[in-house]
Order: C-alpha cells, then sequence, then structure tokens
C-alpha cells in the first residue's frame, strides 16, 4: 500500500508533518480539525510538500526522520533546495570547529 510523507504550514506558520496511506482524505481531516492536535490549533493548514513511497512503513519512517529536522532544513526540502541539507545538518555548537569555506581551500 503506498504511502506519503506530508508537511503541512499552519496559520501561524508554524510546520507540522506526518504520514498517511490517502493524502486527500487526511488533508480534508486536518482542515476540518479531526487531525493532530497541532493542526486543529492552528487551522487553516496548508500543504506545503509532499512525498510518496511505495510502502506506508517507509513514509512513516521519512515523517520521523523529518519531524526531527530544525526549521531550516525542513524549509530546504520545501523550497526544492536540497543540496543545503548537509550544510544545515551541522550541529551548531560543531559550527565552530570546522574550518570555514574560505580558510578550507588554503594549503
Amino acid at each position: 500500500m503506498k504511502g506519503y510523507m506530508y508537511i503541512l504550514e499552519c496559520c501561524d506558520g508554524s510546520y507540522y508533518t506526518g504520514s498517511t496511506n490517502n493524502l486527500d482524505l487526511r488533508l480534508r481531516q486536518h482542515q476540518i480539525g479531526e487531525g493532530a492536535n497541532h493542526t486543529k490549533k492552528r487551522l487553516p493548514v496548508k500543504l506545503v510538500y509532499y512525498e510518496e513511497y511505495e510502502r506506508v512503513q517507509d513514509a512513516f519512517y521519512r515523517e520521523k526522520q523529518v519531524q526531527g529536522w530544525n526549521r531550516k532544513k525542513k524549509e530546504a526540502l520545501i523550497n526544492g533546495t536540497p543540496e543545503l541539507l548537509p550544510e544545515l545538518a551541522i550541529a551548531h555548537r560543531d559550527s565552530n570547529t570546522l574550518p570555514s569555506k574560505a580558510s578550507s581551500n588554503k594549503i
């Protein structure tokens, strides 16, 4: 059974990440307040991104992965700029220990 991982933008600008085997039905549920508590309190919501998978288990796995991401990483995915994801994955606490881009090219 196919599955979908999706990201909704709520009326307050927050994001909600979920997964389902029926994207149209799930979106209707969110819009009428039968979705998650997060979206129920922040209606209306807008679908801003989704991925389709052959198995709903894969969509669920991806949902859990993306749920752990910060806002900037989610926005890179939503905006179609996945090349930014590796840089955005660097923990802030580790950024001071990495060489800057300018100095990393010096011999």
